[in-house]
């Protein structure tokens, strides 16, 4: 990871680390559960090469970043609060940034957007789409109603007890088992559906030693950061009923796998496909669907994503 340089910044009233390299426009790369900033080595390389500025925090409660205590230090409001004055602060003349987006860091882009459209000149968004806040049904009570108690989202709303699942079976098959393949469904006693003495076999995308980074920083910090996310969904689901209906103007461009987890959710490939979530997005310019692409999208296949990336911003200069 050469030439990437590391710092802390104090946003929020938190400590959060960041990565960078590069000189030009910011592109502001937010990861997902349950990575860190190291997630987008691949376009941090790439697109600081080619006239750009990464900058790739660890989101609170991530690797070297402050993790609060409490639960509610979580809401998808704490977590843009981050954001805003991290970009004030890595672009203090223009307080403005191109910005891309996986998983829980996707869903935190459309946040930025509809928060602050201000501060976004366009977005590119990986694996999970624009999700439209239904009035009457909290989200894990429809993931319930649909996968049944065992669906990840409802097993890590106990504080503490997924924690001690995890614990059980050590970090390391916790992550290797969720970089390789991540499951819908954590059964009790059965996480990860294979023998504990079975080796985890890496996708041929993730080396050993990229795996190690993960696990050692992951050693340190624990899951409950990271978990904490989860366990506000229900929360921001309340807190974002003034933004019911509300429209994202930003320019976006979304790219997923057919392989991923999301693609397969009840009512998301008519949503994707058939006009929802352009109306959702006016602005949304190309949806692309790669296929047999899993869910780590920029790491399974990083040329095609750095290439997406640049020609989607290119066009914004």
């Amino acid at each position: 990871m050469e030439g990437i340089e590391h710092r802390m910044v104090k946003v929020n009233g938190i400590n959060i680390h960041i990565a960078e390299k590069g000189e030009g426009p910011v592109i502001l790369f937010l990861h997902g559960f349950p990575e860190l900033w190291y997630s987008w080595r691949h376009q941090i390389l790439a697109l600081s090469s080619t006239g750009y500025r990464a900058v790739a925090p660890d989101l609170r409660g991530y690797g070297d970043s402050d993790a609060p205590d409490s639960v509610e230090s979580y809401t998808c409001f704490h977590v843009i609060g981050d954001l805003v004055e991290l970009i004030n602060v890595v672009d203090p003349d223009e307080g403005k940034v191109f910005v891309v987006g996986h998983d829980w860091g996707a869903i935190l882009g459309w946040y930025l957007c509809m928060f602050r459209p201000d501060k976004v000149k366009a977005l590119v968004n990986l694996s999970v789409p624009f999700l439209r806040f239904h009035p009457e049904i909290k989200p894990v009570g429809f993931w319930k109603s649909y996968y049944g108690s065992d669906h990840y989202i409802s097993r890590f709303q106990e504080c503490g007890e997924i924690e001690g699942e995890f614990a059980e079976i050590g970090v390391e098959r916790v992550l290797k088992g969720y970089l390789s393949d991540f499951p819908v469904l954590l059964p009790k006693g059965k996480l990860f559906k294979r023998p504990l003495d079975e080796e985890n076999t890496l996708p041929c995308w993730l080396s050993e030693e990229e795996a190690n980074y993960y696990v050692t920083k992951f050693q340190k910090t624990g899951f409950t950061g990271p978990l904490n996310f989860y366990r506000n969904l229900n929360r921001n689901w309340e807190l974002l009923k003034p933004w019911v209906g509300s429209k994202i103007k930003t320019p976006a461009k979304f790219i997923m796998g057919d392989k991923d987890l999301v693609y397969g959710v009840p009512g998301m490939k008519d949503y994707i496909h058939n006009g929802g979530f352009q109306e959702d997005v006016p602005s949304l310019q190309q949806v692309v669907v790669m296929e047999g692409v899993g869910h780590f999208i920029n790491m399974e296949k990083p040329d095609e994503i750095n290439q997406y990336i640049y020609d989607f911003f290119t066009q914004f200069h």
